[in-house]
């Protein structure tokens, strides 16, 4: 069916309340106009350049989860504020404005079920949320993630967004670094994996803790992944990097990263994992 048709198609059930804007996405990777539907449709990747939008919990977890198998859990409740930080604005009132927007508590989720049979804890960090970052909240719900994955005795998968740790905690987001990685270390005394999906971008304190300890470290195709920016490592080097430097395919290229897997074959190759390394405990 010609992109003619699926346009005319959507127009017969858009109300005159309605504007054309909501039947258009554009591309950030080509710049191209993509019809929304089909954009969802293909897991919300391109389908002229395959470029993979940044998604958030919700459509993370739709995409993976068995139909009807998906439960979110409970986030811990952490001090809010604790530093009473101000910038040009409150951080109680950027808190308040990002659970507003996302409809989330802070910027990890966690949630339980089955991928294809499989039993899995997934988390997933919103980089719509304050950038992904890191802070106390972030933490706790990582642990709260791997104590779940204990009790059910599954693989816990994490997907990695995030600009870095978050500087209205100060040092309390940094204490995050090795509360996470201990945490880790839960897991494997239980014998249970623990897989990482990089997707774009993850950078920071977060690619330097959790982001980096996986067993399996995936990424999605063309993510930016980076402890720092690529100007200050030319100026720190005085030498020009490459041109897919901290990208995936770099990453992978250069066995820092095991795989890069596109969205549509995620499903799959987690459950394959979850098979493996659980040594088929992982069925439901």
């Amino acid at each position: 069916m010609s992109w003619l048709n699926n346009v005319r198609n959507a127009l017969a059930f858009v109300s005159k309340k309605e504007t054309p804007d909501n039947l258009w996405h554009k591309c950030k990777g080509c710049g191209q106009l993509v019809f929304v539907k089909e954009f969802e449709e293909n897991l919300h990747v391109c389908p002229l350049c395959e470029h993979h939008a940044r998604i958030g919990p919700n459509e993370r977890f739709a995409q993976l989860f068995d139909e009807g198998t998906c439960k979110r859990l409970p986030m811990p409740r952490v001090p809010e504020d604790p530093l009473k930080f101000r910038d040009t604005k409150p951080y109680a009132g950027r808190l308040k404005a990002a659970r507003t927007e996302t409809g989330d508590q802070d910027a990890f989720v966690n949630a339980r079920g089955t991928v294809l049979g499989k039993r899995m804890v997934i988390g997933v960090q919103n980089f719509a949320f304050m950038g992904g970052s890191m802070g106390q909240a972030v933490g706790e719900g990582f642990i709260a993630g791997v104590e779940a994955a204990i009790a059910a005795r599954a693989p816990f998968v994490v997907f990695t967004a995030s600009g870095g740790a978050r500087m209205q905690e100060g040092i309390l987001s940094l204490m995050q670094m090795p509360r996470t990685t201990v945490a880790i270390e839960m897991l494997h005394d239980a014998g249970l994996p623990y897989v990482v999906v990089l997707t774009d971008p993850t950078s920071g304190g977060v690619m330097a803790a959790y982001a980096m300890l996986g067993d399996i470290q995936i990424a999605e195709p063309k993510a930016t992944l980076a402890f720092t920016g690529r100007r200050v490592i030319e100026q720190t080097i005085r030498e020009k990097l490459p041109e897919n430097f901290q990208t995936s395919e770099y990453y992978r290229d250069h066995g820092l990263i095991d795989m890069v897997v596109e969205r549509k074959d995620l499903r799959a190759t987690l459950a394959n994992l979850a098979d493996y390394l659980c040594g088929g405990r992982a069925a439901a």
